[in-house]
């Protein structure tokens, strides 16, 4: 365990003993405790937490604990703070890290593996055989931060760092904490492929996962990019990030108008964000002979689907988890480069003291929450809830 002595501070960044941060109780019960701040052992590094970002993922682990497994188990009532996708600036150094330097602001991304097992070799972190193995006695040294050690919906936080992602000078903080989404939609792409250049790709549920799909796709060269959802807002918002299409999936067969689009024989990639057995199979079925279809959401059920055709006709589905294959460096190369604006799906803002209503918007999408983003940093917020 480490001690103050053994970590590099700076009288720039003043550190205190303790601080704020939501604890999770019994499910969708939080309360605002006081902690002791965590200090970064060998190749780690302290941030302090400026904006994180609430993801339906962190909705699941406050209602329901996964897929959040700590200490061990289930993550309720052991003054675990959830949250993941966060950005800051970092007041300490641990042991042997030259890589950054106090008051570098960072993003990070959510897991680091433990590094030694079969899929962290390969830089499938994300997929790490010893998720959740980090407690007591059988400590594999793998972090998932909001998921198996404490998270970002508090002042101070601990990453690895492997895990964390120097922001532009010109990035404010919510656009930061956005690096996570964007790349997860990368490595949904990088998996099906990556050269995706000429090809016609679909995407499925315009969330945030969604809409930032279509925005890579663009940006690594697909042509057409089609956006199916039921919001005409939210396929507005994907028109104006590169959509060449969106799709009303209220209004007649969806699979039929995709394929007037694309062309007779289907889409040759399709990303499934909305996770639900209507999805699925729309996806399997809009997609060609040879085509590739990735479901970046999962479905709260177990689904039916025609595996029967997916079979036949030669058709590759995979499954992701997360932001594997460092895509949120890939991510943020692009974001920063302005090939497209993920500011767009940031739609409120709220006080970290104000965590429970920034939940219940993004819950409820109360006004159309697409993004809701909570700050430590009141410069970065004039009103409780601002909606851009």
């Amino acid at each position: 365990m480490s001690n103050r002595s053994s970590v590099k501070f700076s009288k720039d960044y003043p550190v205190p003993e303790d601080m704020k941060a939501w604890v999770l109780g019994d499910p969708d019960e939080l309360k605002l405790v006081t902690k002791k701040v965590p200090l970064p052992g060998r190749a780690e590094a302290l941030v302090r937490i400026d904006a994180v970002a609430i993801c339906a993922t962190d909705l699941e682990v406050i209602s329901y604990g996964t897929p959040a497994i700590f200490e061990g188990g289930a993550p309720f009532n052991k003054n675990f703070t959830p949250g993941h996708e966060y950005m800051g600036t970092i007041v300490g150094l641990g042991q042997g890290v030259d890589e950054f330097e106090i008051g570098d602001r960072v993003t990070v991304e959510i897991h680091a593996g433990c590094g030694q097992c079969k899929r962290c070799r390969m830089g499938m972190y994300t997929s790490c055989h010893n998720y959740g193995l980090n407690y007591g006695d059988v400590n594999k040294g793998h972090r998932a931060n909001g998921f198996t050690t404490n998270g970002g919906f508090a002042e101070y936080a601990v990453n690895n760092i492997n895990t964390m992602i120097k922001v532009p000078n010109e990035m404010n903080d919510a656009e930061a904490t956005l690096v996570v989404t964007a790349g997860t939609s990368m490595y949904g792409l990088t998996e099906l492929g990556g050269l995706v250049a000429g090809e016609s790709v679909v995407v499925i549920g315009p969330g945030p996962i969604g809409l930032l799909a279509v925005a890579v796709a663009k940006s690594l060269g697909a042509s057409p990019v089609v956006l199916v959802g039921t919001r005409e807002n939210r396929n507005s918002i994907g028109l104006d990030l590169g959509a060449d299409f969106a799709i009303d999936a209220r209004k007649g067969d969806v699979v039929e108008r995709v394929k007037e689009l694309v062309g007779p024989k289907g889409a040759d990639y399709v990303i499934d964000c909305a996770g639900n057995e209507d999805t699925v199979n729309q996806a399997i079925h809009m997609t060609n002979r040879g085509g590739k279809v990735c479901l970046a959401a999962f479905p709260k059920k177990p689904v039916q689907f025609d595996l029967g055709y997916l079979a036949v006709n030669n058709i590759y589905l995979y499954g992701i988890r997360g932001e594997g294959r460092s895509a949120t460096h890939r991510a943020m190369a692009f974001m920063a480069e302005k090939r497209f604006d993920a500011a767009r799906v940031h739609t409120h803002t709220f006080r970290m003291n104000a965590l429970p209503e920034a939940l219940r918007y993004a819950r409820e999408r109360v006004d159309d929450a697409i993004k809701v983003v909570v700050v430590n940093n009141s410069s970065e917020l004039s009103v409780s809830a601002q909606t851009q």
